[in-house]
């Protein structure tokens, strides 16, 4: 067994207190641009990351190779190391306690998925753009993971996960649409669905009208909801809180946010992916982030919960680090009122398909810039009537989540600014664009 060659090195060196992460992957992508598939790779890695603790130090030293050799010399890596380093006072002796009950979440169909069988998904979805006369571009990957952590003082943890990511563009002459997806089972993608998605938002943005910038009613598909509320989730820590960096200092307990919004981090949910454990092995907890608007809980470490003597919460992140713990498994509650229908209830807003170029501007009050992409529209007297130029927004999101009117019921949803999450589309009032783009 790996792990005991890991001991045994560590044993060498007269030293008992030992952690290893065992990281395996096999990855394969298929890429197409210009309506063909230019590129099928895969790929196979195994990664290895050791960490001993020595009288209040501790360091870490990592290989991709899995031979005696290069076990012996991370183990003496790791350790020559951890012996460089100053005492950490606060350090806690490696986790010896509870294991997580296990999630399912691999499934072979998608670990065995052939590049045929992803070239047959992306012929089909090629085939619906260019039937618009339009031109794809995008990638379908599937993934499969075993994550694995053992430590000196019995912990032993193994989590296997499959992963299937489908994303498309579809570009017009002065127009382009977007769409992406993403499971854990394969067989729950439909790149078709995406690619007609794509298409249709491509063709009916073409010849887009300009609109001046100022504050509107927005509707905010999932993916645009993900790529702005996902840029919160590193506040809701103890160690952001501790030095200062988190929007929610000195504001745990109040209430932020309107009366409908609700989130909490679920590594169980069945739309989430990730171990049921965090870096160290804690059982990931279920955290109630926002009630009713008000900021209720934080993830925990080891180390920060047991400095602020509470239980750990099982959001740790592998050991050094300076970040120390996050919510991984966001989920926003949704709502009743389908997308369909917060368009036709509009008399006068815009449709955002998501941002992307996303910067904050003002850490504390969570102020982002950004701009609007791949599918922006006017709508008018409930209808979608035309296309609009891209925009340039300065928003807090404080404010916008305080402005939400109406929610969808929540999906897992997938961009290009932030980790996935389950979300709802949002229907929000007086979002505030500064300035039309020149693309």
């Amino acid at each position: 067994m790996l792990f005991e060659q890991i001991a045994d090195a560590a044993r060498a060196h007269g030293v008992t207190e030992i952690e290893a992460i065992v990281a395996t992957e096999n990855q394969a992508l298929t890429r197409f641009a210009n309506n063909v598939i230019h590129q099928n790779v895969a790929e196979r890695t195994t990664h290895i990351s050791v960490r001993p603790v020595i009288d209040g130090r501790t360091a870490r030293a990592s290989t991709n190779r899995t031979d005696p050799e290069a076990i012996r010399n991370v183990v003496a890596e790791a350790i020559a190391i951890t012996r460089l380093t100053e005492p950490d006072p606060e350090l806690l002796p490696l986790y010896s306690g509870p294991a997580a009950p296990p999630i399912d979440r691999y499934f072979p169909a998608t670990a065995e998925c052939t590049p045929d069988a992803r070239a047959r998904a992306v012929a089909q979805a090629i085939e619906v753009v260019r039937s618009h006369g339009q031109t794809a571009a995008g990638i379908y990957s599937t993934d499969a993971t075993t994550f694995s952590l053992f430590n000196s003082r019995g912990v032993a943890l193994e989590h296997r996960e499959t992963i299937a990511r489908f994303s498309i563009t579809a570009m017009d002459r002065a127009s382009s649409g977007w769409a992406k997806g993403s499971a854990c089972d394969a067989a729950a993608l439909s790149p078709l669905d995406l690619a007609t998605s794509a298409a249709t938002k491509a063709a009916h943005s073409g010849d887009p009208r300009e609109l001046v910038p100022g504050r509107y009613t927005v509707i905010l598909e999932p993916a645009a909801v993900l790529d702005l509320a996902g840029q919160m989730a590193g506040d809701f820590s103890a160690t952001a809180i501790r030095d200062g960096r988190s929007f929610l200092n000195d504001r745990l307990g109040s209430k932020l946010f309107g009366e409908n919004i609700n989130v909490y981090d679920d590594a169980h949910h069945p739309g989430q992916s990730g171990p049921p454990f965090d870096a160290e092995g804690v059982p990931r907890r279920r955290l109630t982030l926002v009630d009713k608007g008000v900021v209720r809980d934080i993830a925990y470490c080891r180390q920060q919960a047991a400095i602020a003597g509470v239980e750990p919460t099982g959001h740790g992140y592998p050991l050094p680090n300076e970040i120390g713990e996050a919510p991984v498994n966001i989920v926003f509650s949704g709502g009743e009122t389908p997308l369909e229908e917060m368009i036709a209830t509009t008399a006068r807003g815009i449709l955002v398909t998501r941002f992307w170029y996303i910067r904050e501007v003002d850490p504390y009050e969570k102020i982002f810039t950004g701009m609007t992409r791949d599918g922006t529209f006017l709508i008018e007297d409930g209808s979608i009537v035309a296309g609009l130029r891209n925009f340039r927004f300065n928003q807090s999101l404080i404010e916008m989540l305080s402005n939400v009117e109406q929610l969808s019921p929540a999906n897992r949803a997938s961009g290009e600014e932030a980790a996935d999450m389950v979300v709802p589309a949002m229907k929000v009032r007086d979002f505030h664009f500064t300035e039309v783009t020149r693309f």
